[in-house]
């Protein structure tokens, strides 16, 4: 079951939800971060991601929008992308007033424990995540 409510601000009327049965309320619309941090981070190019300054705009457009909802991963950018919003939402928005959500796969390290979803591997990139997002606790995992 859904609970909704809208906010609006000028003209733009952000709607937010209850996420499943938690009691956190989010944006309707999310704001998923595989395309910010570094182009050239990890195996390969990715012309499309857009590096800190680029990013900029797209983070400060969807706090004046109300988005509150904000979704990145270790693997983007190879824990670019934790590092580019984490610092950005540092600076321009109270903490409390965000939804978290960051994710834990794929290869991280060239090392035996380096991958996968071990107990091992998902508490050492959890910790790797919190320091590069800056902050104390993720809302989603």
């Amino acid at each position: 079951m859904l609970m909704s409510g809208v906010v609006t601000s000028g003209e733009i009327n952000m709607e937010y939800i209850r996420l499943g049965n938690t009691g956190v309320k989010i944006s309707r619309l999310a704001l998923g971060c595989m395309t910010y941090g570094s182009p050239t981070a990890g195996n390969g190019v990715r012309p499309w991601v857009l590096n800190e300054e680029q990013s900029q705009p797209f983070l400060r457009e969807a706090l004046e929008l109300g988005i509150n909802f904000f979704d990145t991963a270790n693997v983007y950018s190879s824990g670019e992308s934790e590092v580019v919003v984490g610092r950005y939402l540092k600076t321009n928005t109270r903490r409390e007033a965000i939804v978290l959500a960051t994710k834990v796969h794929g290869v991280m390290r060239d090392e035996p424990n380096g991958r996968g979803l071990s107990r091992k591997e998902i508490f050492f990139e959890l910790d790797q995540s919190l320091r590069r997002l800056q902050t104390d606790y993720v809302d989603l995992y």
